[in-house]
């Protein structure tokens, strides 16, 4: 399927969607710092970010979180 023809939902779903597709995503929203966090295909956890202080990402990590909690269950 041609890519040009593919419209991309930004909205909650409930449905898992592939970690590339995400990540991807990621990389075109133009970030200023993130956190990624992950299981790779050995169940090992992967965990990255380009912050070098660790309360900062705690602190990222913490106002997802917060966003997560008050997402609505419909």
């Amino acid at each position: 399927m041609d890519d040009d023809k593919i419209i991309n939902f930004h909205g909650a779903t409930r449905l898992d969607l592939p970690a590339d597709r995400v990540l991807r995503e990621a990389i075109n929203a133009d970030l200023e710092d993130v956190v990624v966090v992950g299981w790779d295909n050995d169940g090992i956890l992967h965990f990255a970010s380009n912050k070098a202080s660790g309360p900062e990402i705690l602190w990222l990590l913490e106002v997802a979180r917060k966003k997560l909690l008050e997402i609505e269950d419909e």
